[in-house]
């Protein structure tokens, strides 16, 4: 089955979490990378960068889990570099958007998220995010976590 991750996810694969265990056993057990789209990239390294400014880990061990990230995309075994249609991606972001927000109440990044794996066409979707997991449901998805 084809999965997308939000950030929440995939910082979980790289920082201690309470929900690394759970990330990581299913990464273990699924065999094949996440897509790591542009969105990705600025949200996780900047989430490892939070953790270092509140003191959630230093700055060695920061810049480490993001040299891990690129090993990992660079031999592809974690995370894919995947394009996505941006204008696609902000166009069902809003339709999302206007018809769940003021029920769910959805952060635009996240709808991003929930967009982007609509335009991949992907059936899970992976979040620790409890308004995500509602959003992905509305989109059509499977919700795992």
């Amino acid at each position: 089955m084809k999965a997308y991750a939000d950030s929440s996810f995939i910082v979980a694969l790289y920082l201690q979490q309470q929900s690394s265990i759970v990330a990581s056993a299913f990464m273990q057990s699924r065999g094949a990378p996440l897509p790591f789209t542009p969105w990705h990239r600025l949200e996780v390294r900047n989430a490892i960068r939070l953790a270092v400014f509140h003191k959630l880990i230093d700055a060695v061990q920061g810049k480490s889990q993001i040299k891990q990230i690129d090993l990992d995309l660079r031999d592809e075994s974690l995370l894919v570099h995947t394009p996505v249609d941006w204008v696609a991606v902000m166009r069902a972001a809003e339709k999302l958007g206007a018809v769940n927000t003021e029920n769910i109440g959805c952060r635009s990044g996240d709808l991003l998220h929930v967009a982007a794996a609509v335009e991949l066409n992907v059936e899970l979707f992976l979040t620790f995010d409890e308004r995500q997991k509602k959003m992905a449901r509305a989109a059509g998805l499977a919700v795992k976590f």
